[in-house]
C-alpha cells in the first residue's frame, strides 16, 4: 500500500457517521430480520439476544474451542480484539466478524439440523424471484441486433449497477447513454478494460462476485457475453464459502441464479444455456477461497489466492466490499491514484463498484470538487454513483 499521503483506518467509533449507524443501527436490524425468517428454538434465540447484546454494548468474544474456523480467526486479527468494543476495532473486521458470529448463534457451523442453512436465503430468493426480473431479464432481447460493442457495454453497466440499476433501463437497445439517469460515473475507465480483453485473444478472467441474486444474475451475463464474443477463453467466479453479509454469493446463490437464466425465455435463457455447458466443459468454475470472507484487505491474501489472481488477464472485482478490501479500508483522499493503491496486486486489476461506504480513490481533483460544490454529502454512501477503475499493470518483478 502506498506509504502517502497518510490515510487512517476506518472505525466505528464516531457517533453520526456512516459506519457507527451500520454497527449500531444496521446490524441490530439483521438479528431481527433473521429471527424473524425462520423458525429457530430457544437454544438459537437466546444466542442472538446475547449477539445483539455484545455488538451494541459489549466486547468482542473469541469463537468457541471447537469452531472449524477458530485458528484462522485467531490470524486474522481475533487475539488481538478480543474483550475491545466492538466500535473500537476496524470497521471492516468488526462488521465481518459480526456475520461470523450471526452465523454461530444459528447454527450454521454446528452438526444439528440447522447446519448449513443459510439464514439469509430467504431474502436472496425473493430478490431472485421478483416479477421485477422477469421484466429485466426480457430486456436482454433488444440486445440481440445491436453491434457486440454496445452489447458489451450495456451488460457492463448492468453488472456495475447491480440490482440497483434497472437492467430494462441499462440493458436496452438505445444504450447505455441514452437515458436521462444515472447516477454518474466518478471514474471511468472502461475502454481500459475492454483494451484488456479484445476479441479473438484467450484471455482468463476471474470475476470476485459480490452480492446474489438480481447483482449475480448481470455478472453471469456479463461473462457469457465474454465468452460469447470470444473476447475470454475462460471465466473463473469466486464467491464467498459461507453466507456473508447479508447478500453476498456462494456456489447455491451461483446454482439458482443459472436455473433462474436458463429456464427464462429469449435471450436470457440462451445465455443461461450457454453457461451451464461453460460450467460443464471447464471454461467457467467456481472458486470459494477461505480468504474470501476473512476481514482483511487483499493486500494480505494467501499465496494460493495471489497465484490464482496472478495467472488471470484480468482479475475484475465487483461491489463496494470488495473494494473496500482492494484498496483497504482507509479514509484516503479520493484523489489517491487506484493504481498506487492496487500496486501490490499481483496483476492487471478491474474494480466495478457503485459506492456505499466511505471508501474511493482514484477520482480527478475536477470530479471532487464538482461532487463537493453541489452539497451531495452523501455521494460516497448512497449508492447515487459508480466508479469503473482499472490499474491494466502487473506489478514489477521484486
Amino acid at each position: 500500500m502506498p506509504e502517502t499521503p497518510f490515510a487512517p483506518v476506518i472505525l466505528g467509533n464516531e457517533p453520526g457517521s456512516f459506519p457507527h449507524g451500520v454497527l449500531a443501527e444496521r446490524h441490530p436490524a439483521i438479528i431481527r430480520q433473521v429471527r424473524a425468517a425462520f423458525p429457530y428454538g430457544p437454544g438459537q434465540h437466546r444466542a442472538l439476544d446475547e449477539l445483539l447484546e455484545s455488538c451494541t454494548r459489549g466486547t468482542v468474544e473469541p469463537l468457541p474451542a471447537d469452531a472449524p474456523d477458530r485458528a484462522a480467526w485467531h490470524a486474522w486479527g481475533l487475539a488481538e480484539y478480543a474483550g475491545r468494543s466492538w466500535f473500537d476495532v476496524p470497521w471492516l473486521w468488526s462488521e465481518s466478524y459480526f456475520y461470523r458470529r450471526l452465523l454461530e448463534a444459528v447454527g450454521y457451523f454446528g452438526a444439528g439440523a440447522w447446519g448449513a442453512i443459510d439464514p439469509f436465503r430467504p431474502f436472496k430468493r425473493a430478490e431472485l424471484d421478483a416479477p421485477e426480473t422477469d421484466r429485466e431479464l426480457a430486456a436482454l432481447d433488444d440486445l440481440r441486433e445491436l453491434p457486440e460493442r454496445e452489447r458489451g457495454r450495456a451488460l457492463l453497466h448492468g453488472s456495475l449497477w447491480g440490482n440497483r440499476a434497472d437492467l430494462g433501463f441499462r440493458i436496452s437497445a438505445a444504450g447505455a447513454e441514452a437515458r436521462e439517469p444515472a447516477p454518474a460515473l466518478v471514474a471511468d475507465d472502461s475502454e481500459r478494460l475492454w483494451s484488456l480483453l479484445p476479441p479473438g485473444g484467450a484471455a482468463a478472467l476471474v470475476l470476485v462476485a459480490d452480492n446474489a441474486g438480481r447483482e449475480l444474475v448481470p455478472d453471469l451475463l456479463l461473462i457469457a457475453h465474454l465468452l460469447a464474443g470470444d473476447r475470454i477463453a475462460r471465466a473463473v467466479l469466486h464467491v464467498k464459502p459461507y453466507p456473508y453479509y447479508v447478500s453476498d454469493a456462494t456456489t447455491a446463490d451461483v446454482i439458482d441464479a443459472l436455473e433462474r437464466l436458463r429456464t427464462a425465455p429469449g435471450a436470457a435463457g440462451d445465455h443461461g444455456r450457454l453457461l451451464w455447458s461453460a460450467m460443464a466443459d471447464g471454461r467457467l468454475a467456481v472458486r470459494a477461497h477461505p480468504f474470501s470472507c476473512a476481514p482483511l484487505p487483499y493486500a494480505r491474501m494467501p499465496g494460493e489466492l495471489r497465484a490464482d489472481f496472478a495467472a488471470a488477464t484480468l482479475t475484475v472485482l465487483k461491489g463496494d466490499l470488495n473494494y473496500r478490501r482492494l484498496v483497504g479500508d482507509r479514509m484516503w483522499p479520493p484523489t489517491t491514484p487506484f493504481a498506487a493503491a492496487t500496486a501490490y496486486f499481483p496483476g492487471p486489476v478491474a474494480a466495478l463498484r457503485t459506492l456505499k461506504s466511505e471508501v474511493v480513490t482514484g477520482l480527478s481533483a475536477a470530479t471532487e470538487e464538482r461532487l463537493v460544490a453541489a452539497g451531495r454529502q452523501r455521494w460516497r454512501t448512497d449508492g447515487t454513483h459508480a466508479l469503473v477503475q482499472v490499474n491494466p499493470s502487473a506489478p514489477e518483478a521484486t
